[in-house]
């Protein structure tokens, strides 16, 4: 099936006047051009300093492997020249942009038509550039290639060959314009990828894996024949270690593909081909979303399934996720140092998905190999990462161990005679009882297959981690959450992020004190401070647990607030936020700076009764949920 077919080149003149030594066997001559050209080439691209003097450097070893695939003039290659040229070009001139703009376009087509890079390369430049990679109406290279629109024989290497002489030419436009004005070009630094450590599921693909896949490509029907080249590249640069390399051309077919089973499902043949001037694309956009744009259901969803969605929402959309597709085709990741996980992952997930596109019996002998059904069974499995909701599960047994950890050691002994006979705060007192009934209260809403079977009556102090443990291993639906869904837990997450501030604030204050305590290098006030931390400390861990549990309540019982009407829940969103505002409030009193222990009681008391007072009204999400099941029964 040709997809890309029929795009007429709009400035044949450039095509056919340009140089032909980069794209004939003549190719190793061009080497030294690409030397005396260099500089004007890292000056718009590398991340090295303007006094590089060889391509190789840093984003400057993209150019001799252009000029290796046009060498070869095998398509696949040159058709990846082109997506890694573009995404390289588009970050650099972000950072010629920001010499005189402030907030960069996030688009490339916008940034081609901002007047800041016009008045750096002049307009007739920018015109040609907007032909070739920004706008509909002409070659739209960029775009054409990254969303999986154009087959290998359909690249022609001239495209390759002009844009690379396109981009030394605006290199030794930017350094006659930096000579003039005296302005330094700072080139933005590279996103990390850290996010990626928590999305391995899947074990290294390893060589047994590696040739099953090579014959599942050759047999699944997810795979346009036409775009097996691609394919087959991807396992090479796998294999030679260029990871980013093969996590690119993954990405892009798997949203050719998957563009193509979602134009089966919903009954939109012409859905697939859309890569004219006069048409949508279809995109990752529409493919993952949950509706149509005529507001008809997406059956893409039912047809992968929750989990199969899960995973390439953590891949590509979530914001706290790595966004493979857009670090990579913006270029701002470092290609060089593209993590070997995020590959392997995307490949694996890719060997899933090809699976089920082919033949029941030819999948039966597949199967009979253990790796494969591991496979299988791990992206069955799958849930979300990166969503908010998992995000803050992430959080609250992060806090809980933090504050599990807190150095609550025998005071030295003169501290602990002075500390004893200041005991007896009659506020705390209160602080330690309202506490016990609210843990009782909520206690009550713990499903029952999570609460102890061993205990009876209030819930001891030493069992809350564990409960803390039990209720964040239930599963909380997280594809397609509405608004209201993810402004409460945008919520829940400021006050778990407050709390784990506060955890190490003082655990950090306690320590510092204590061996000034033993080194005698405390004053007198800063002693009686001391001891009223030291008081309050139990306090403190016991009201941030019993908060930390009231997340994780509410956390699984998320979806009731939509049974809320609109003044129900804004008085649900104004208590979250009284609650947000005591730890807020309490991270800034126990703050080194400040050490108000104190002022920290007399605040906890304040929040204790707001919050005895919301759990009376039975009006939080655990409770709604409580309602709910006793009707249904």
């Amino acid at each position: 099936m040709v997809m890309y077919a029929g795009r007429k080149l709009q400035i044949a003149w450039f095509i056919q006047n340009q140089p032909r030594i980069w794209t004939t066997g003549k190719a190793c001559g061009c080497w030294a051009l690409c030397a005396r050209l260099s500089i004007c080439i890292c000056c718009l691209c590398s991340r090295g300093s303007l006094k590089c003097d060889t391509p190789r450097r840093s984003s400057g070893q993209l150019f001799p492997e252009i000029l290796d695939a046009l060498r070869s003039l095998e398509s696949p290659s040159i058709s990846l020249s082109l997506m890694k040229l573009t995404s390289c070009l588009e970050r650099a001139l972000g950072d010629v942009y920001l010499l005189i703009g402030k907030d960069c376009p996030f688009l490339l087509r916008d940034l081609l038509a901002s007047e800041e890079l016009a008045q750096v390369f002049g307009q007739p430049v920018m015109d040609v550039l907007q032909v070739f990679v920004g706008s509909p109406r002409g070659l739209n290279l960029r775009n054409v290639l990254w969303h999986g629109f154009a087959a290998p024989p359909e690249v022609p290497p001239e495209y390759c060959s002009m844009l690379v002489l396109l981009t030394v030419g605006l290199g030794q436009l930017l350094k006659g314009y930096l000579q003039q004005t005296n302005f330094t070009l700072a080139h933005r630094p590279f996103v990390t990828l850290t996010s990626v450590e928590d999305l391995i599921i899947f074990p290294d693909v390893t060589t047994e894996v590696l040739s099953v896949l090579e014959e599942v490509m050759k047999k699944s029907t997810f795979i346009l024949k036409i775009m097996l080249p691609y394919w087959e590249v991807a396992l090479t640069k796998l294999k030679s270690h260029r990871f980013a390399d093969c996590a690119i051309l993954l990405l892009v077919q798997l949203e050719t593909g998957l563009r193509k089973v979602f134009a089966e499902v919903n009954e939109c043949p012409k859905r697939l081909l859309t890569a004219e001037s006069t048409a949508l694309y279809t995109t990752f956009d529409e493919i993952l979303a949950k509706h149509l744009n005529d507001g008809k259901i997406n059956q893409l969803p039912v047809f992968l399934g929750e989990p199969a969605m899960e995973f390439l929402w953590d891949f590509l959309n979530h914001q706290e996720g790595p966004r493979l597709r857009d670090r990579l085709s913006h270029g701002e990741v470092s290609l060089p140092e593209f993590p070997k996980a995020a590959a392997t992952q995307l490949l694996a997930f890719s060997f899933v998905l090809l699976l089920r596109f082919i033949d029941e019996d030819l999948l039966s002998v597949f199967k009979e190999k253990a790796a494969v059904r591991s496979l299988i069974n791990l992206a069955v499995a799958y849930v979300s990462r990166c969503h908010p909701a998992s995000q803050l599960k992430k959080q609250v047994l992060s806090c809980g161990g933090r504050l599990g950890a807190w150095p609550l050691r025998p005071l030295p002994e003169e501290a602990g005679r002075e500390a004893a006979r200041s005991e007896g705060d009659s506020e705390t007192d209160a602080c330690s009882s309202l506490i016990r009934e609210i843990m009782a209260e909520l206690c009550c809403h713990v499903p029952e297959t999570h609460r102890a079977a061993h205990l009876s009556g209030p819930l001891p102090p030493e069992e809350w981690p564990r409960l803390l443990h039990a209720l964040c291993s239930i599963p909380v639906r997280t594809l397609f959450c509405p608004r209201a869904v993810l402004e409460v837990l945008a919520v829940l997450r400021r006050v778990s992020s407050h709390c784990h501030r506060v955890c190490d604030q003082v655990a950090a204050c306690v320590e510092l004190r204590r061996r000034q305590w033993e080194d005698r290098s405390l004053r007198s006030r800063q002693r009686r401070n001391y001891l009223r931390l030291v008081r309050s400390m139990k306090l403190l861990s016991s009201m941030l647990y019993l908060i930390l549990l009231l997340i994780a309540l509410e956390l699984i019982n998320i979806h009731m607030v939509l049974g809320k009407n609109a003044s129900e829940y804004q008085q649900y969103l104004r208590f979250l936020k009284c609650v947000l505002q005591y730890t807020e409030n309490l991270a800034a009193y126990t703050s080194q700076d400040k050490n108000k222990w104190d002022e920290a009681v007399h605040l906890t008391h304040a929040a204790l009764l707001k919050i005895w007072t919301f759990t009376e009204k039975k009006q939080m999400l655990t409770h709604l949920a409580k309602k709910s099941m006793s009707k249904v029964i």
